[in-house]
């Protein structure tokens, strides 16, 4: 029976594009770092945009990614507890995660309560003020009958239809890595009106690709975003009583936020 041990989260890995990395390195780096966490980890939250891209038809799911996947499976079978969640680059994920690996799929974020600490967790994408435009066009793709006459296409066409949209919906470089302010970063807004109504001690997010760890409102909750793997190399690990933000093989890693954090350590 495996003993109580620390809680990970990570974001981002965006597998299947290329960045400072290929993805083909970045698989590889990131099944280092699992191989590292795995002898002392309890859980893992892997908190959305995993892959670039992903849609699974019934019978056909996308190529590759193999490493990851025997990785998820033996940190499985060793009992280590793992949560998916949907990001804006992997919200067509269904059933296989759950059916091959045991691993749950949260399309929502939600509540938990880790060793006396309550999280709240998600991804990131439609929360917060404005980006009216987005909210629209996720409702629209995690429609049904959307999804069900994507399918109707061969996968040769709609994967690579869906890649190439994938791509264009952001630049692939190194740019925006600075921090805009509590008034300005909307899922700080977010996080400081949810406390309004959810008493969290952690708000844990994705998607703002920056990584951040910064006291809310109330001067105890925190608010932490996981950065991403195209160029940060960004995780936090949760050891039952501080959650820090940390950085694999980057000894250039910068948290930002009033943390007043600087250049951490990478780890071995």
């Amino acid at each position: 029976m495996r003993k109580p041990g620390k809680t990970y989260f990570a974001s981002d890995f965006h597998l299947g594009v290329d960045a400072l990395q290929t993805s083909k390195e970045r698989e590889q780096k990131i099944v280092r770092w699992l191989d590292q966490i795995k002898t002392d980890a309890d859980a893992l939250y892997l908190v959305g945009d995993v892959f670039d891209f992903w849609f699974e038809y019934s019978t056909v799911v996308p190529k590759g990614f193999v490493r990851l996947f025997g990785k998820l499976a033996e940190l499985r079978d060793a009992g280590v507890a793992i949560y998916f969640f949907t990001g804006n680059h992997d919200m067509w994920m269904f059933r296989y995660f759950e059916e091959e690996f045991g691993i749950p799929i949260y399309r929502q974020p939600i509540v938990r309560e880790i060793y006396g600490k309550t999280f709240f967790i998600g991804h990131g994408d439609g929360l917060g003020p404005g980006d009216k435009g987005y909210k629209l066009l996720k409702k629209v793709f995690a429609n049904p009958i959307c999804q069900w006459l994507f399918e109707r296409l061969h996968p040769n066409f709609g994967v690579s239809l869906a890649s190439y949209w994938s791509r264009k919906s952001r630049s692939v470089q190194p740019t925006g890595k600075r921090f805009y302010g509590e008034d300005k970063e909307w899922l700080i807004v977010y996080a400081n009106h949810k406390l309004k109504t959810t008493a969290a001690d952690y708000f844990v997010f994705g998607h703002r690709h920056l990584p951040i760890n910064h006291v809310l409102n109330n001067g105890k909750s925190r608010y932490i975003n996981l950065g991403d793997w195209l160029f940060d190399y960004a995780y936090a690990v949760f050891d039952g009583q501080n959650m820090e933000l940390q950085f694999f093989e980057n000894g250039e890693g910068k948290v930002f936020g009033n943390q007043n954090l600087t250049n951490q350590p990478s780890k071995p």
